[in-house]
């Protein structure tokens, strides 16, 4: 692209006045580097629209001035009111509903009833206070990002006593007050004297970039999401739940099923867990207090971190994501980490298999497709999406229960031997939880760290004809690359142990072990103590 088109894009970006200035001083820029913008595609800058909303956002986050800026990069580990104006820009962006219309609300209003009345029969648990609210996918974020802050602090805590000891330590600092880029693109600016303590401008980049990672993730999440326990945790503050009518509707065009089955379905879920949690008072914060034991012991590599920084090419929020990725810059989980791991996997499995169990004794009677519902949401929840492995990257875990079929399988078993109130009797306290049972060194899957999980995700196959159709796919590539050379051999060994680990997956839940799931021994009943396989599975994972 030539200078004039550049020129036609700053215009755009910043408006007549701002623009104009930011052309005046990018025309007094040395020559190669105008020459080497101007070589780049149009295709490679920002869409001017993107440009405004970050803008937008930045003002909002408080960064207008230097003393502005300070101020944020006092006031926490990440900067709230960033992160969610980045996300709700994300959701304006995609055209999202502004409002929830009049028949969607009545729709969640009817169904939530029907869900609450089906839970009656099958559950011991009363109704919780309030009412469901039918939210846009805007709402959702504005009631849950403060719960993902309050997650994520200790780790973007850490990440950025790392970034200030790597620049303080080995960068000596910065030279001439200046950074290139620095909330500018390619415009060198001189940094004012209250920013140029380099703890305290690394405070804010790290400050800024958690913000930005996570507002984007919040936004794309925002478009996946159809309640308010969709994590399997409590989200919202409003302890009945939510539904997002938006993005239900989108679920049921996928699965081509009628939208008030699909939207029955997720009230169920939805009022199932709102019931579970509003009955057991100790269950968030003992999810608060597992995320935060493995929080508090993240441990920052800062040889990896000052590699990430040095292949930044500017110093700015967007250039340095990868140095607050703990994927990247993670040191290897310490042994209370991977207890803490370990007790949150199997109380994440305990919640969602309870759920699950209820809602199937609840559903079956009026839910032609809940079969077809239930394996869906299992598998999404054993493997999730894009936009919450980019939460598991902050956050440096997985918040997906790996055994959910082993744990509704128990529930299940439960109901059948001591009854409704027996088996909802469990939650009283959590020394009375039952154990998931024992696993084989070959198939254990816990909760993994980001690090871990991101080269080693593989999704479970659920039922036999999966499993055959991949192992028959897979024997038609090794005919077809008969004479292929050695790493294409390779690649079809790699897709046979995928196939056989499927296959182990999906035979667990019938395994014979599982006999004695119902153990009330004290020193294995609770998720949060020892057991003997918590050291095979976590060096499996490792």
């Amino acid at each position: 692209m030539d200078e004039n088109a550049i020129h036609q894009w700053l215009i755009e970006c910043f408006g007549p006045v701002q623009g104009e200035l930011a052309w005046s001083q990018f025309s007094q820029l040395p020559e190669s580097i105008r020459s080497q913008m101007a070589a780049q595609g149009a295709d490679q800058l920002p869409k001017p629209a993107e440009v405004q909303a970050l803008i937008q956002a930045f003002t909002a986050g408080g960064l207008n001035t230097p003393t502005d800026m300070e101020a944020q990069a006092d006031q926490g580990p990440i900067n709230v009111a960033l992160a969610k104006n980045i996300a709700l820009g994300r959701t304006r962006a995609d055209q999202s509903d502004t409002t929830v219309t009049a028949e969607d609300s009545d729709r969640v209003a009817r169904v939530m009833s029907e869900a609450n009345l089906w839970l009656d029969t099958v559950c011991a648990f009363d109704p919780a206070p309030g009412h469901a609210e039918a939210l846009t996918r805007a709402g959702w974020i504005e009631g849950s990002i403060d719960a993902w802050v309050q997650f994520a602090s200790p780790v973007a805590q850490a990440v950025s006593e790392a970034l200030t000891s790597v620049i303080s330590q080995r960068f000596q600092g910065f030279d001439q007050g200046e950074i290139s880029g620095m909330f500018a693109g390619p415009v060198p600016i001189p940094l004012p004297d209250n920013l140029k303590d380099p703890t305290t401008l690394m405070r804010l980049l790290g400050n800024t970039s958690f913000a930005m990672q996570l507002g984007q993730a919040a936004g794309e999440l925002a478009k996946e999401v159809h309640g308010g326990f969709d994590q399997g945790i409590l989200l919202l503050k409003n302890p009945a739940g939510a539904l997002i009518p938006q993005n239900i509707k989108s679920y049921a065009k996928s699965l081509e099923l009628n939208l008030d089955e699909v939207t029955s379905y997720m009230a169920l879920k939805e009022a199932a867990h709102a019931r579970l949690y509003a009955a057991v008072p100790w269950l968030m914060p003992r999810f608060e207090a597992l995320i935060g034991k493995y929080a508090r012991g993240v441990s920052i590599d800062l040889d990896a971190v000052e590699d990430q920084l040095r292949d930044a090419e500017q110093i700015n929020p967007e250039s340095i994501a990868g140095a607050i990725n703990l994927s990247n810059v993670g040191i290897e989980d310490t042994p209370e980490q991977k207890e803490a791991l370990h007790s949150l996997g199997d109380l994440l499995a305990l919640v969602d298999g309870w759920v699950d169990c209820v809602v199937w004794n609840a559903g079956m009677a009026h839910l032609p497709h809940l079969e077809q519902l239930r394996e869906m949401t299992r598998r999404e929840r054993a493997v999730g999406g894009p936009a919450e492995q980019t939460f598991e990257s902050l956050l440096g875990l997985h918040l997906h229960p790996k055994r959910l079929r082993e744990a509704a399988d128990l529930w299940e078993r439960i109901t059948a031997d001591e009854g409704i109130q027996g088996r909802d009797g469990h939650w009283s306290h959590p020394d009375l939880l039952p154990s998931l049972p024992a696993k084989d060194e070959a198939d254990q899957r816990g909760t993994s760290t980001a690090a871990e999980g991101q080269s080693k995700q593989k999704t479970a196959a659920s039922v036999d004809w999966d499993a055959e159709l991949d192992k028959l796919l897979n024997a038609q590539e090794k005919d077809s690359s008969a004479d292929a050379t050695a790493p294409a051999d390779s690649d079809d060994s790699d897709s046979d142990a995928s196939t056989d680990q499927k296959h182990s997956d999906h035979e667990a839940p019938g395994n014979p072990k599982s006999a004695g799931s119902d153990s009330k021994d004290p020193g294995s009943a609770h998720p949060d103590t020892d057991d003997s396989d918590r050291g095979d599975s976590d060096s499996d994972q490792a």
